[in-house]
């Protein structure tokens, strides 16, 4: 699973969203389950974990689970934490508020008996009262100083403390200490809607009280801890971050003995899997589909393994299954038994692949996070609304939405806001504010914004001074015999290129493969130029293949330019940046429709392709495109997490944009008023109320059009339960466990 994705940096965690591939996998659908959100047409999709008991989960034993990376460092509030940090540090730290299945944050009871505003007026005041077992690893007592330490390093007041953020913190004027040691008053300066986000994870005063600590200490360990589990050790040459239980969790005690979290690069899970390495693991479709293979023939047929997993897999079964994963159809893979001499050392592989595959499951649900289409409204034709508009309004989001989870059998109905998932108290869909998709409405904006078929070909801009030949056309008179008008020299000279395009087509065809290429423009008779991304028939419009003009007449131009929209002798085309990686195929294909549905009104697209891990740093952060697909994680906390990214930009003192996370560059000064009202409003119905108006802004503006909720595909050992597909909430590290007695994948130390 390849992580491009966008973090919500200063707004809560710096955690990377993974954008899964698409495929086709033949797993039930799963069905939606209706929730009392401010939607009624919402569903949620139900996290996906295999729940049990804890009377039926096995004490002991070591769970290996897969991460792409050893993190560079354990402290949340750094700009480099990732989602691997999240991970860990959820089962090492307190958190107040997690998010439950529903996306909303519920009070722990492992460190809170309540917490709640008992003062509005004249300041907000909430009080925590501890969980009177509550302790760190040393056995000191979680308490006020420790509130007192995260608040001063995270309020942006102290320069000396390198942190990712301050939402929320820079609002608290004090903290006080309560009637006893258990109880921390914190009076805020003001009103904060979203109080619950702050001192989560909560970090020791070992950690937060001063930079040296802060910045440094815990990047690598993590020495005074409040979870189930504790840090054991952090080794970055073997990629494994080792957790076991901690002795003093006042808790439920973990079922595990074990917790590591393995370095796996996505491309090598499904090698992992198979060579018992790790027992969890975030997969893409292909490797979801080899296992709901391995299951369909792990009996020969159909039937029950004779000894454990994948035992009972019978030559024939496995050589069919083989055929099938390789492309064959099902009569194909009926005759493949003729060839079996031939593929014996390949099939005996796959059987033995499948053997392994078969003893795991693939846990699905959505992610809590959604896929979007940015549009880039700096500069250029899309800083203009109306070209936005058009462009949303042209979009299938439905089409989109099906291609990646409709394969997978998971409910494609696109997001209908950028602050909430289906399934969430505060969703709404608010894509009304835009207008359902309408090809004529679209081309009805972009011709009121001066975009016109053929607008390409008509310039007054470019005709060079004192030519006679435009001056006789301007006052309507004929070009003198031999005298050719500029526009028909261009012509005939287009007309000589374009004799070569046929001879060129399939070395076309392969620029697509990788880099840039033009699509609007790139029809039978064009031929990208050095890889520009501009065409022959770009450089020269109005040309026909082969053909000369008699004097005096214009050279016809072909219909494929003449549909092209243009204005003022420009073309409207478009620069669409997409990741190259393995794991990005699910943009790319979403892409490659995207640019179909813009090409069908006449939209040109120039596709660029780059490196995954240069695609956000090197083009969306920096602005460097028109056109993006990238992803947003929910949040319980809106009012927040959202501003930064849907805020105006501001100007700079030397001429840039100060853009937050906006990456879109799109915003207006009353969705920024909205946000501040919202944070604001303590009562939670006004405060949503206030967020679904704003949003329904945001989709007017066009700057952002959620295209779908993200799948998320996890391969977990059968005999685990209470880990899989979590969708919104957070995992409950101390029920998870094997539901028998067994020594589960290789010890902590790595070693078989």
């Amino acid at each position: 699973m390849s992580h491009v994705g966008v973090p919500r940096g200063t707004a809560r965690k710096r955690r990377s969203v993974a954008l899964l591939a698409t495929g086709v996998l033949t797993i039930p659908v799963l069905a939606g389950c209706t929730s009392d959100s401010g939607d009624p047409t919402s569903v949620a999709v139900p996290q996906d974990i295999a729940p049990a008991s804890r009377d039926r989960v096995a004490d002991g034993s070591t769970l290996n689970w897969a991460i792409d990376a050893v993190p560079s460092t354990l402290n949340a509030f750094q700009a480099d934490a990732d989602g691997a940090t999240t991970r860990i540090t959820g089962a090492l730290l307190p958190s107040l508020f997690p998010m439950d299945a529903k996306g909303e944050p519920r009070l722990n009871p492992d460190y809170l008996e309540s917490a709640k505003v008992i003062e509005r007026e004249p300041k907000q005041v909430v009080l925590y009262k501890l969980n009177q077992q509550a302790v760190w690893s040393d056995g000191r007592e979680i308490g006020a100083p420790d509130f007192v330490a995260q608040w001063r390093a995270l309020s942006g007041k102290d320069s000396a403390f390198w942190t990712a953020r301050n939402a929320g913190y820079e609002r608290i004027e004090k903290i006080e200490r309560g009637k006893d040691d258990l109880q921390v008053r914190v009076t805020f300066s003001k009103p904060y809607a979203d109080w619950r986000s702050l001192f989560s994870p909560l970090y020791p005063k070992e950690v937060t009280g001063s930079p040296g600590t802060f910045n440094d200490g815990a990047r690598t360990t993590l020495r005074n801890t409040a979870g189930p589990f504790r840090l054991r050790s952090v080794n970055k040459p073997r990629g494994t971050v080792v957790l076991d239980r901690n002795p003093r969790w006042w808790g439920d005690e973990a079922r595990l003995d074990s917790l590591v979290f393995r370095a796996v690069e996505p491309g090598k899970r499904t090698d992992a899997l198979t060579e018992g390495t790790v027992d969890v693991a975030d997969i893409d479709p292909a490797t979801a589909n080899s296992i709901a293979l391995a299951a369909r023939y792990r009996g020969g047929n159909g039937g029950p393994p004779a000894h454990g997993p994948g035992a009972g897999i019978t030559p024939a079964a496995a050589l069919r299954s083989w055929a099938l994963a390789h492309g064959s159809d099902e009569e194909a893979a009926e005759t493949a038994q003729a060839a079996r001499e031939e593929t014996r050392e390949a099939v005996a592989v796959y059987a033995a692949e499948q053997k392994a595959l078969s003893g795991f499951a693939v846990r699905k649900s959505l992610e809590p996070s959604y896929t979007q289409l940015a549009l880039n409204g700096e500069s250029g034709p899309l800083s203009d609304d109306r070209v936005r508009r058009a462009i949303a309004r042209t979009l299938d989001r439905q089409e989109l939405a099906d291609a990646v989870l409709k394969p997978l059998g998971l409910p494609a109905k696109p997001p209908g806001s950028h602050l909430a998932l289906a399934g969430q108290p505060g969703y709404k869909d608010g894509s009304g504010a835009l207008g359902e998709q309408d090809t004529k409405e679209a081309q009805a904006l972009l011709a009121d914004a001066g975009w016109t078929p053929g607008g390409a070909l008509r310039s007054t801009r470019d005709t060079k001074a004192g030519s006679e030949a435009e001056k006789k056309k301007e006052e309507g008179e004929k070009p003198a015999a031999g005298e050719k008008a500029a526009d028909e020299d261009k012509d005939e000279k287009a007309g000589k290129k374009d004799e070569k395009a046929e001879d060129t087509e399939k070395d076309d065809k392969a620029s697509r493969e990788e880099g840039e290429y033009t699509v609007g423009d790139d029809k039978p008779g064009s031929r990208s130029s050095g890889g520009s991304g501009v065409t022959a028939q770009d450089k020269q419009p109005g040309g026909a293949a082969g053909a000369y003009a008699p004097a005096g007449t214009a050279a016809p131009a072909p219909a494929a330019v003449k549909s092209r929209l243009g204005k003022d002798g420009k073309p409207l085309s478009l620069r669409f940046v997409l990741p190259s990686g393995p794991g990005s195929q699910s943009l790319r294909t979403v892409g490659e429709k995207i640019v179909a549905m813009l090409d069908s009104i006449g939209i040109s697209t120039q596709v660029t392709k780059v490196a995954d891990d240069s695609y956000f740093k090197d083009h969306i952060a920096s602005g460097d495109y028109d056109l993006a697909l990238y992803s947003w994680p929910a949040t319980a906390y809106p009012a927040t997490d959202g501003r930064p990214i849907f805020a105006k930009p501001e100007p700079a003192t030397d001429g840039s944009l100060l853009v937050a996370q906006n990456y879109t560059r799109v915003g207006s000064d009353h969705i920024d008023q909205l946000f501040d009202r919202a944070v604001a409003e303590l009562d939670a119905d006004a405060s949503r109320d206030l967020l679904k108006q704003a949003d329904a802004r945001i989709w007017a503006a066009a700057g952002s059009i959620p295209l779908y909720q993200r799948p998320q595909l996890v391969a977990v050992d059968k005999k685990l339960a209470n880990i899989g597909a979590f969708g919104f909430a957070a995992p409950r590290y101390q029920d998870i466990g094997f539901t028998a007695r067994q020594a589960a994948g290789p010890p902590a130390n790595g070693k078989k």
